[in-house]
């Protein structure tokens, strides 16, 4: 963080701290709250398009850097201006994307091969289904240690960890 400014509002002191990211500064309240959509930052989306571009800074006119080229791949929103998205792949890699392209169902890329999914969020439950390294699954509930998951007509609990897209402590239905 470069700075740290203040101002009052209604008697009350409001601080807003301020992240320099190169060509796209952007202002991150401190309560780590998007500016436009007051949506928690960090947060996880996932690629609605098929394809998307990934341009350097958060308008039409900046350079495209790649092409996301996978529907649903899970993103990280880690700023926000305008229209524009500023995200991270599983990798680090990241640019902006325009809203459009980005859909707030959840979804987690599978980082380990042959993961268990269970009947229900217990490790001696029957396992339903293995899901192979790089496949993404749809996220439809996360407890304290388990997520349920959905991939190829299956649907079951897997253990946190095995996988990206999701926040070791986040929990949500």
């Amino acid at each position: 963080m470069s700075r740290l400014s203040f101002r009052a509002v209604s008697g009350k002191v409001l601080s807003v701290a301020v992240l320099l990211v190169g060509l796209g500064a952007q202002p991150v309240l401190a309560a780590d709250k998007g500016p436009i959509t007051n949506l928690p930052l960090p947060r996880f989306v996932s690629m609605k398009a098929s394809e998307g571009n990934v341009r350097r800074g958060p308008s039409l006119s900046h350079r495209i850097d790649w092409v996301y080229k996978r529907r649903n791949m899970p993103l990280q929103i880690t700023a926000e201006h305008g229209h524009w998205r500023r995200v991270q792949d599983r990798d680090g890699a990241g640019g902006w994307v325009h809203y459009a392209l980005l859909s707030g169902v959840r979804t987690a890329l599978i980082e380990v091969d042959k993961m268990n999914l269970y009947a229900r969020p217990d490790p001696s439950a029957q396992v339903v289904a293995q899901l192979s390294l790089g496949v993404v699954a749809e996220l439809r509930e996360c407890r304290v240690n388990w997520c349920e998951l959905s991939a190829g007509g299956y649907d079951g609990w897997a253990l946190k960890g095995g996988y990206w897209g999701v926040h070791a402590e986040e929990v949500f239905e």
